[in-house]
């Protein structure tokens, strides 16, 4: 028995999966990155999960894609819990943007996007990752992505841009104040994902003239950076996970027109692709 998992900030999704290809379940937990969890916060987090776990001694081996899992001295914080609560399991952690590039895999080489709650690039090749320029998170980077988005968007409503037809929904969703957003984003713990919570809203505002604008410029923007970094992007496909990718699908197609290469896969969630790689690749 296998288990497979993808993670990013907000939330991490798992497959137990058989030997044979049998898929047990499938189910969600919070994300895990060690860049805002240690060790014993996903042990804690992983035993209040318990019930949605097969008999631990019976894992065979473990494939964790997270977020924040690219640094050794990261990856080591996921693995050592992982190792601890599957202890007869080999144990196997990496980057979210590897889950990425095999989800999307298709036996060609390709591009793979990460447009969720962060963002990221690589160039896959069937065999190795490939990286161009680094994700600089939420703060430095993270373009296109959703706390990008939420950033932009509350930037918007305290700065007095934004439209009244889309100030008044705002307002009654959210009541937002000066005081407690900035209590969110520079206080409390994990302001990524706080930014990104804001998606939800943007995406149903998406054809608002002003909101596509934004999304477009934010689009275009991870573009610039994380895909024409790659000399040949527009010579192979390229495919994009995430829950921004795949709610903003139209907009995100409109732009690849205009800057002239080729989607492959959108998906919204890797955990599937995962599933299928692992059982092709990864098993021998």
């Amino acid at each position: 028995m296998i288990i497979v998992a993808d993670s990013g900030s907000t939330k991490c999704d798992w497959a137990i999966v058989e030997n044979d290809g049998y898929i047990i379940s499938v189910f969600s937990t919070i994300g895990f990155n060690p860049y805002f969890h240690s060790k014993e916060f996903i042990l804690k987090e992983l035993h209040l999960n318990r019930g949605h776990f097969p008999p631990l001694k019976r894992v065979e081996k473990v494939f964790f894609y997270g977020a924040g899992a690219s640094a050794s001295h990261l990856n080591k914080v996921l693995n050592e819990a992982l190792s601890y609560f599957f202890p007869q399991a080999k144990v196997e952690v990496d980057h979210d943007l590897v889950g990425a590039a095999y989800a999307t895999y298709d036996g060609k080489p390709a591009i793979s996007c990460i447009l969720g709650t962060g963002s990221n690039s690589c160039f896959f090749d069937g065999k190795k990752i490939h990286e161009e320029v680094p994700s600089l998170a939420y703060i430095l980077g993270d373009e296109g992505s959703g706390s990008y988005f939420g950033r932009a968007l509350l930037r918007d409503y305290f700065y007095k841009r934004l439209p009244k037809e889309i100030v008044d929904p705002f307002v009654k969703e959210f009541e937002p104040s000066k005081d407690k957003v900035i209590h969110s984003v520079y206080k409390e713990a994990h302001a990524n994902v706080y930014l990104a919570s804001y998606m939800n809203f943007i995406s149903t505002f998406k054809e608002h003239p002003h909101i596509k604008k934004m999304i477009e410029k934010g689009l275009n923007e991870f573009i610039d950076i994380h895909i024409k970094c790659f000399k040949n992007y527009q010579d192979v496909p390229v495919h994009f996970v995430g829950s921004v990718g795949y709610f903003c699908e139209d907009i995100l197609r409109k732009v690849a027109k205009e800057n002239k290469f080729t989607i492959g896969k959108i998906e919204k969630k890797p955990i599937d692709g995962l599933i299928e790689y692992h059982l092709k690749y990864k098993l021998d």
